[in-house]
C-alpha cells in the first residue's frame, strides 16, 4: 500500500543518512521504526511491560544452566591455577 507523510526536512535527513548507514532503505527503517512503536503501545495497551525486540530472546536458553555453570567454574579452575613460570 502506498501513501504520502509529510515530514520535517531536519528529521527526513536524519532518517535518510540512518537507514543508510544501516544499509536499509528509507522504507524499511520507517516499517521497522513503526512495528516498534506500534508492539510498545499495544503491549502498553494489554498491560503487559512493553520490552524491547532484542529481549524477546533474553533467557531462551535458560534450559542450559547448568551446562553454563559446569563451563563457568572451569574456566575459574583454569584461570585460578599458578604456572611455574608466573611464580616470583
Amino acid at each position: 500500500m502506498k501513501t504520502t507523510i509529510e515530514l520535517p526536512e531536519a528529521l527526513f535527513r536524519r532518517a535518510k543518512s540512518m537507514a543508510a548507514q544501516e544499509g536499509v532503505t528509507l522504507k524499511q527503517l520507517l516499517t521497522q521504526a513503526l512495528e516498534s512503536r506500534l508492539d510498545v503501545t499495544g503491549s502498553a495497551r494489554d498491560g503487559k511491560a512493553a520490552a524491547p525486540r532484542w529481549m524477546r530472546a533474553y533467557g531462551a536458553l535458560r534450559h542450559l544452566r547448568q551446562e553454563r555453570k559446569a563451563i563457568e567454574r572451569a574456566i575459574e579452575f583454569e584461570f585460578e591455577k599458578i604456572e611455574p613460570e608466573d611464580r616470583l
